[in-house]
């Protein structure tokens, strides 16, 4: 237990020291803007300073994470070296987009989607990079550290649904709709409030936070079965990917909630697709297995 508490203390440390860095953060750009230096500086509101600064501490005070529990390498995590990794994550990829890309095309035939008119091109390098940069960092971080340090509780399943709670819980939070008159040393604590304004919808806590949460499950019991991140890298890719993509070829015409909510990633038709593709997995992963023997 002393691994979940100095987790605990670890992700407290990070709001309250991002909180605290927030408010120096955004007066330092608004010196140098002032000044003339990156005037660019001033277009951005305080809750983007105070997400930058939350990273920061993130990042700051994962060192000293790693050191108190003892984490010297991979196998201190219950991580092993993986040859198969680029099978995983092709394999990952197909098992998340295909479910996913097959239902955006019943929704466009049933006309709860359309094909948009023009094609933004930008947008869809964002996809691609998104698809290639967010899972290596949130599965490394999430999958990787976070589920790996709970794991040596020797609690599985408990460890599982808590760093799925956290995984759905970080996503479901959104900045503030105000942007503060006066930044003090107390605005950051007052953003960290109303991130979690959200919660507050129960339709749209059904509808995203649940999804969220079983993909987090899956991607967690994939790097469990596994000891490795290339699958779960693969999967959560192919979620990005195809969701992105989707929303970059159609647009909504119906508003469906609970069962459909502002993308495929919403709501229960797609908490039915990660059902599926957690089928997916499994069925694949056995067949992997026994074909090694």
């Amino acid at each position: 237990m002393r691994d979940a508490a100095r987790l605990a203390v670890y992700f407290i440390a990070i709001v309250v020291g991002g909180a605290l860095l927030a408010p120096i953060l955004f007066w330092s750009a608004q010196a140098l803007a002032t000044h003339g230096l990156f005037p660019f500086l001033t277009k951005y509101d305080f809750d983007t300073f105070f997400h930058r600064a939350v990273l920061i501490a993130a990042v700051l005070l994962l060192w000293p994470l790693l050191r108190v529990s003892d984490v010297r390498g991979l196998g201190d995590l219950g991580l092993a070296p993986n040859p198969h990794w680029a099978r995983d994550v092709s394999f990952g990829v197909l098992l998340s987009v295909i479910p996913l890309l097959f239902c955006g095309a019943v929704l466009i035939a049933l006309h709860v989607y359309s094909f948009r008119h023009a094609f933004v091109w930008p947008r869809l390098w964002k996809v691609l990079l998104a698809a290639i940069s967010v899972p290596f960092i949130e599965e490394t971080f999430f999958r990787g550290i976070v589920l790996g340090l709970l794991l040596r509780t020797g609690r599985k399943l408990t460890s599982i649904v808590a760093v799925s709670v956290l995984f759905a819980a970080v996503h479901f939070l959104k900045g503030s709709e105000r942007e503060p008159a006066i930044v003090t040393w107390t605005s950051g604590f007052e953003s960290i409030a109303d991130a979690f304004a959200g919660f507050g919808d129960p339709m749209m806590v059904l509808a995203a936070f649940s999804t969220l949460f079983l993909i987090g499950c899956i991607l967690a019991h994939a790097r469990v079965l596994t000891r490795s991140l290339w699958l779960p890298i693969g999967l959560h890719a192919g979620w990005i990917f195809g969701s992105g993509t989707f929303s970059w070829l159609a647009r909504r015409q119906v508003v469906a909630l609970p069962w459909l909510g502002k993308n495929l990633l919403v709501g229960i038709i797609p908490l039915g697709l990660a059902v599926v593709t957690w089928r997916l997995m499994r069925m694949w992963l056995k067949h992997d297995r026994a074909s090694q023997i």
